[in-house]
């Protein structure tokens, strides 16, 4: 089992049974209780975990959970589409997009059919349905599908985002520490959210308010590494300060 695997795997038995002992986890992994040791300080140090002596539990809060898209689908509704009619107005016709998987990033592949000779370039198997009616160049990256989140994620690609370039990156996320970066639940998906990235000639994180200050387990960017964010006016004035200050440019639209 590869390590991102292994904590994956740990942290989702702290999450289904709201504890774990550092015996009972090396003994059903086959692992060392030194290296599940790591492992918890690792998640804790992510915020994903509370350690306590021999096991870890829950966190109290502020932690972004892997859920399906279908229970993302209706949080936050009429600011995902707010948000949507804002990052369309950064697209111009003949164009190549790059959209990653997320309710966010379906809301804009759905406004982006105002505009024409669009190339579309995605992870999310969802977004390609979408957009199969249109008259755009819709390209599906490879990889293995990743249920909860419709994506594609792995090898394949990230290999194939490599011989890309867009013109424009529509990045949703899960969290957004303004001081830590940009994260999901998944380190295979922020892999390919990373590869996404270094496709991309504009960055721009879409994501509402509830998400900020709040981290997942996969760092996939610092905050430097976004030119632009898109999100609503509820967002707390120190994050909106702390990105200014970084030289990314906020866009806000009504909550």
């Amino acid at each position: 089992m590869l390590i991102e695997e292994r904590r994956q795997h740990v942290l989702a038995t702290i999450r289904r049974e709201g504890r774990a002992l550092v015996s009972e986890l090396s003994d059903s992994l086959g692992i060392s209780r030194i290296t599940i040791r790591k492992d918890l300080d690792h998640l804790e140090a992510q915020g994903l975990i509370q350690r306590t002596h021999g096991g870890a539990l829950t966190p109290q809060g502020g932690t972004s959970l892997d859920r399906s898209i279908a229970e993302k689908q209706q949080v936050h509704l009429a600011e995902k589409q707010k948000i949507a009619a804002a990052a369309v107005k950064m697209v111009e016709n003949g164009q190549c997009v790059l959209l990653d998987s997320g309710t966010t990033t379906t809301a804009i592949a759905r406004a982006l059919r105002d505009r024409s000779g669009l190339t579309v370039i995605t992870n999310a198997v969802n977004i390609a349905s979408e957009l199969a009616g249109s008259d755009f160049d819709v390209i599906l990256t490879g990889g293995t599908l990743r249920r909860n989140s419709s994506s594609l994620v792995g090898p394949l690609a990230e290999d194939m985002l490599r011989e890309m370039r867009a013109d424009i990156l529509f990045l949703g996320v899960d969290g957004f520490d303004s001081t830590f970066g940009i994260t999901t639940p998944n380190l295979l998906e922020s892999r390919v959210n990373r590869a996404m990235i270094q496709a991309s000639s504009k960055v721009v994180a879409v994501c509402d308010s509830s998400k900020f200050r709040h981290r997942s387990l996969a760092l996939i960017a610092p905050p430097t590494a976004i030119h632009t964010v898109i999100t609503d006016n509820k967002i707390d004035p120190a994050d909106l300060e702390a990105l200014r200050a970084l030289g990314v440019e906020v866009i806000l639209v009504e909550a």
